[in-house]
């Protein structure tokens, strides 16, 4: 039986510590599902589409990763993907609490799905992608951060944020 696991997030944006939460994980399971679960109460820079474009284009060198997008709970979409697991990815002991407490109501919901988490590579253990969205805001450099895609794109929507010309701009001159 095929080992499918959801990786759930915001994703916004995709960045290098979640490529190697996917490149570990995919050492566990045979296919994952990342999914972002739409929250109308977080502040997001990208839409849903785009969000699953740049993680499209991010991974594409993964056969056996898809992107995708869901709004209900997570334990009953792992269900309709034929998922027993929910791969969650810790960067220091100040996630773990909100963490553990989502494992724990996912797991009274439905106790057929687990929940695995990894620690964050060493490298990423500061990497979110609020604070690259942050440094990105104000010109600093965050190639080695994020995927080359993501980086563009960070670029061109701060550029036309702060009044610069940009081909991505809806405005017309």
């Amino acid at each position: 039986m095929e080992k499918i696991a959801i990786y759930p997030g915001s994703f916004d944006p995709v960045t290098n510590g979640h490529l190697d939460i996917i490149e570990r994980g995919l050492k566990i399971f045979d296919r994952l599902i990342i999914t972002i679960l739409e929250n109308p109460a977080k502040k997001l820079l990208f839409s849903v589409d785009e969000r699953i474009d740049l993680l499209t284009r991010s991974l594409a060198g993964f056969s056996n990763v898809e992107s995708a997008s869901y709004d209900g709970l997570l334990v009953d979409y792992a269900k309709q993907r034929n998922a027993h697991a929910i791969l969650r990815g810790m960067r220091a002991v100040s996630d773990f609490e909100y963490e553990f407490q989502m494992a724990l109501m996912n797991r009274r919901l439905n106790r057929e799905v687990q929940t695995v988490f990894l620690m964050t590579g060493l490298r990423w253990i500061f990497t979110s992608s609020s604070i690259i969205k942050e440094a990105a805001k104000f010109g600093g450099n965050i190639e080695s951060m994020v995927p080359p895609v993501v980086q563009e794109k960070l670029e061109q929507r701060f550029h036309c944020l702060l009044g610069g010309d940009s081909e991505d701009s809806d405005e017309t001159v």
